[in-house]
């Protein structure tokens, strides 16, 4: 989740006594909901950012916490990838405003599939924005998959990505480049994920704003 304040900041922030009955938390509620509708956070000042090049944004639905995008090469070769708003950055606050950061990270599973083939290569990655502006990516794990249905935790995926040669780490990089994990991708998805848990979490306060509190 991104770092904003909880209902218990929210409390605190306008009101020092605890919540009493039904009015005041709705008055809470309708506080932040203001707050929120003329305070866009700095990250989303621009509609959009970055691109996603090839890729058809395929899944985006608001229930779903992952979006899918996927492209197929002029080779036949398929990409797909699932993307997830990640954990916090290590930053504080002040600093992640003052360094115009995205305040949390992105998860991306890269999946490739080359036509013919029933195999699958699976890249867990993840993308943070820089300070100087823009994003990279890193890859945390590499797996060789058989087949889609080879999921089980007792087929052996590959070694620690940490532990392989740092020139093949880099030409695994380079690989997904080549494939579109790009900056630009990159951005794109940072962005996106933000802006979808925005709207997410304005959506969660208008249904509280709008439910009878007993």
């Amino acid at each position: 989740m991104m770092r904003r304040r909880s209902l218990i900041n929210i409390f605190s922030r306008s009101y020092s006594a605890v919540v009493r009955d039904s009015a005041e938390l709705t008055k809470i509620i309708k506080s932040e909901l203001k707050h929120e509708q003329n305070t866009l956070p700095y990250y989303l000042i621009k509609n959009e950012l970055g691109s996603v090049g090839n890729f058809t944004l395929e899944w985006d639905k608001s229930e779903s916490k992952d979006v899918v995008l996927r492209r197929k090469n002029e080779f036949g070769e398929e990409i797909a990838v699932s993307a997830l708003l990640g954990p916090p950055i290590a930053e504080e606050e002040e600093e992640i405003h003052k360094k115009g950061l995205f305040p949390n990270t992105g998860l991306m599973k890269v999946c490739i599939k080359k036509p013919g083939l029933s195999s699958i290569l699976q890249f867990d990655c993840g993308c943070i924005g820089k300070c100087e502006g823009g994003s990279e990516f890193s890859i945390q794990n590499a797996y060789y998959l058989p087949s889609s249905s080879s999921l089980g935790d007792s087929v052996y995926r590959g070694p620690l990505f940490s532990t392989l040669d740092p020139r093949l780490q880099d030409a695994l990089k380079d690989y997904l480049r080549a494939r579109g994990i790009v900056e630009d991708f990159t951005d794109f998805l940072l962005h996106h994920l933000h802006k979808r848990e925005y709207v997410h979490y304005m959506e969660w306060l208008q249904k509280l704003d709008s439910s009878a509190i007993d």
